[in-house]
């Protein structure tokens, strides 16, 4: 009964979430360093741990079908939580970019930032770095412009 959920992903189970992450085969191509830290249960859902992961990774090998690039990736702090049942199996993962102005993958963590790390990023506004949206380009604009002629 495992899920995986991130912010951009409603739910994905067990089988798709293998299939989906051993095909990527990060370890194989990418020199990964793993920084681990910030462990802590959750005081309101006591079968959850968080934990703050710092991810490095240089391009080594093929990756995607794109030659090493020598790239060294390195990811924005993220959020991790496990949730485990009463055996002690996890039942959920999840993970969530903390701040995406860190690192040099455009704000992208998880497998998204090693498909844009190596030039490839995925074809949807999700796998690209965080762009404002028209709406509050605009939005903001109006503000501006409200608050220079009320003289705020």
């Amino acid at each position: 009964d495992f899920v995986f959920r991130d912010a951009y992903i409603e739910v994905i189970d067990k089988e798709k979430f293998v299939a989906t992450l051993g095909g990527f085969s990060l370890e194989d191509s990418f020199d990964m360093k793993q920084q681990f830290f910030g462990w802590t249960v959750d005081p309101l859902q006591p079968n959850r741990v968080w934990v703050y992961n710092r991810q490095e990774g240089v391009h080594v090998k093929d990756f995607i079908g794109v030659k090493p690039t020598g790239n060294q990736l390195v990811l924005p702090p993220q959020s991790l939580h496990m949730d485990s049942n009463e055996e002690g199996k996890c039942t959920e993962f999840g993970f969530y970019t903390v701040d995406r102005n860190q690192g040099n993958t455009g704000g992208l963590g998880g497998a998204f930032a090693f498909f844009y790390g190596v030039g490839c990023p995925l074809p949807f506004p999700e796998g690209k770095p965080y762009k404002l949206s028209l709406q509050r380009r605009i939005l903001e604009g109006v503000t501006g412009f409200a608050n220079r002629f009320l003289g705020k």
